[in-house]
């Protein structure tokens, strides 16, 4: 382990490289990665670094939202078979298809590929979907996680969003009953659920944030015990940073394979030969930029 470590602070430093993890990432890829953050943070940070080469430590649709920000600087990818099974949900022709249908404004969320982000009037977070939906008038067409859109939609008390059939399975596996199986584990918990799980989660949470909010909270909510509610991955970073607070998975089998594809071996790999980099076609990235930094 120490020797990979070394071997990525080396090829970092002979490549002005810089490394950006999610939230979801292994535990040692996390605390090897320059920046953690949700996709909203990693986004913004993607689009102002001042390196040669960023190395993504997430899915797929992450580095290409990377590669797009970051034109001039080189985007790869550790493992190139990280792919988010939400995003293979929406197929551009079928959105364009759908929306013309409904007469509806395109709002897509950033778990998406580039081709449909290109077809969208503007994309959103987790972070931040409430605030993107309030900004589309008339009919919207929320694009490809109907969880994340049924939740935006009531919280802006919306009755003209149109959903897409997409959901995480990670998340959807999360259930009520694991919820309450947690609450009469840990009756003082407090209770942090993702936008992406089942609205009967999200309903019985205290409170529902993405995963930058839920480090947010971890750091500032007087608990000293929590129940979250999303991607396993998240405890290591909660931890890490609160070591005298405790924090339990709502379903310890919440588990993105894809997330956990990426290893340190992996990104000394990738350091090394420059392996896996992220293109977008030019015409498609420049349709999908306009609709991202929308919402930057």
């Amino acid at each position: 382990m120490e020797e990979v470590l070394g071997g990525i602070e080396d090829w970092k430093k002979k490549r002005n490289a810089v490394i950006l993890a999610h939230n979801y990432q292994r535990a040692e890829v996390q605390e090897a990665a320059d920046f953690c953050g949700d996709s909203l943070e990693l986004a913004r940070k993607a689009a102002r670094l001042d390196a040669d080469v960023i190395v993504f430590c997430g899915v797929d649709f992450m580095a290409e939202t990377a590669a797009m920000l970051a034109p001039d600087r080189t985007v790869l990818m550790p493992d190139a078979h990280a792919t988010c099974p939400m995003a293979q949900m929406a197929d551009e022709d079928d959105v364009t298809a759908a929306a013309r249908k409904h007469g509806a404004r395109v709002l897509t969320y950033v778990n998406s590929t580039a081709a449909v982000k290109a077809v969208s009037d503007l994309c959103c977070t987790s972070a931040n979907a409430v605030r993107m939906l309030d900004r589309l008038e008339g009919p919207v067409l929320f694009v490809p996680d109907r969880y994340l859109g049924t939740w935006a939609a009531a919280q802006t008390r919306r009755e003209d969003v149109i959903l897409w059939n997409g959901f995480c399975p990670t998340h959807a596996a999360i259930r009520a009953s694991d919820l309450r199986a947690a609450r009469a584990r840990h009756p003082k918990a407090f209770v942090m659920a993702h936008p992406e799980c089942r609205p009967e989660v999200t309903a019985d949470a205290d409170a529902v944030l993405s995963t930058g909010g839920m480090v947010r909270a971890a750091a500032e909510e007087a608990a000293e015990e929590f129940i979250v509610a999303t991607e396993t991955g998240l405890i290591a970073r909660l931890e890490r940073e609160n070591p005298h607070k405790r924090f339990h998975a709502a379903n310890s089998d919440a588990v993105c394979p894809s997330m956990k594809a990426t290893t340190l071996e992996a990104v000394l790999d990738a350091l090394k030969e420059m392996r896996h980099a992220v293109t977008v076609d030019e015409s498609v990235a420049a349709a999908a930029v306009k609709a991202i930094e929308a919402m930057l």
